[in-house]
């Protein structure tokens, strides 16, 4: 670990208990909702490590209504449970959303959260040829396919005049991904979250691109429609969204905090979390929805139609639901 590391950590840990003393007080000023949320329950998709420690480290946990936390790994699987009706809250990028909207699934887009686009990357072999994304052509490039990183893999190939039919593309998991990298079965792979970061520590990986100037940096709040036609159940989302959208701007001046606890359920290195959020392409945020985030995800619809993984076109415009707009802004 850098020096820059160490000192942002000492920083990060004198700032923690100031800031969770903070965001207490915010918390208690904050204005709840006059109806009686006791008797709701909340079944709510989570990530592992991610919303349920966010919300006990920041002090938001204690909701006036119940969650059940529902885990899963990806946003396909939180769109199916709410289409389902088996989930009321859930998450994931743009691309699962996409999806959604092709098919006419019974699910509503209500924010966006903003996180780090470093974590998704292009990235070759320590000891490959390759310099830049016009190196790709005619090698074995890993990435996941109908994912954030087949989407900004589609867009870096274009920019230098290459697409997919240029290149001996694979389609893997995440982990299986890993392994062929380690492996070196792949030249190059396109890939996110914490098994670029593995490749990068373990396996001497080098960034060639980010997803910074790809992706629009936003991953849509996902909710269950018949549970937003519920007039406690709605209260009790507007409710958590606030409570995630302070937990979020929290997440920026005490990390050291949310390492700790994201570590404690990922079993992740604290150490290798604060590496991560060091190099963070910007500051975490929940927001509302605006004109630019439904125009930003259309044009991932329409990429997607052009690559041949949509059957047909997408309007993804009806599926935002802009009711909780005012709350979060008003936040």
């Amino acid at each position: 670990m850098n020096t820059s590391v160490l000192t942002r950590r000492e920083w990060l840990q004198a700032a923690a208990a100031l800031g969770a003393a903070g965001l207490g007080a915010a918390q208690a000023a904050s204005p709840t909702s006059s109806q009686d949320l006791s008797g709701v329950t909340l079944r709510v998709g989570t990530y592992k490590g991610l919303w349920r420690p966010l919300l006990q480290a920041s002090g938001q946990a204690n909701t006036p209504y119940k969650l059940d936390w529902r885990e899963f790994n990806n946003g396909v699987l939180h769109i199916e449970a709410i289409n389902g009706d088996a989930l009321d809250l859930g998450s994931g990028s743009e691309i699962p959303a996409v999806f959604a909207a092709r098919q006419k699934a019974k699910v509503r887009f209500v924010a966006v959260t903003h996180e780090d686009l470093n974590n998704q990357a292009t990235l070759a072999r320590k000891d490959s040829s390759i310099r830049s994304i016009a190196d790709f052509k005619g090698k074995r490039i890993g990435y996941v396919r109908a994912t954030t990183a087949h989407y900004y893999l589609a867009k870096q190939l274009a920019e230098v005049g290459l697409s997919f039919s240029d290149i001996d593309a694979v389609s893997l998991t995440p982990a299986d991904g890993l392994s062929a990298f380690a492996r070196g079965d792949l030249d190059a792979w396109a890939i996110y979250g914490y098994n670029g970061q593995l490749a990068r520590t373990q396996y001497g990986a080098r960034t060639i691109k980010t997803a910074v100037g790809y992706l629009s940096g936003n991953f849509p709040i996902y909710a269950n429609p018949r549970t937003l036609d519920d007039a406690p159940r709605r209260a009790a989302i507007g409710d958590l969204l606030q409570r995630l959208q302070r937990s979020f701007a929290w997440i920026n001046g005490n990390y050291l905090a949310y390492a700790k606890a994201q570590s404690a359920e990922t079993r992740v290195p604290v150490g290798d979390l604060v590496e991560l959020f060091n190099g963070r392409s910007g500051d975490y945020s929940l927001a509302a929805v605006d004109d630019k985030v439904v125009r930003s995800h259309q044009d991932v619809a329409d990429t997607f139609q052009k690559l041949g993984v949509l059957d047909g076109p997408a309007n993804v415009l009806p599926f935002w639901d802009r009711s909780f707009d005012s709350l979060l802004r008003r936040a």
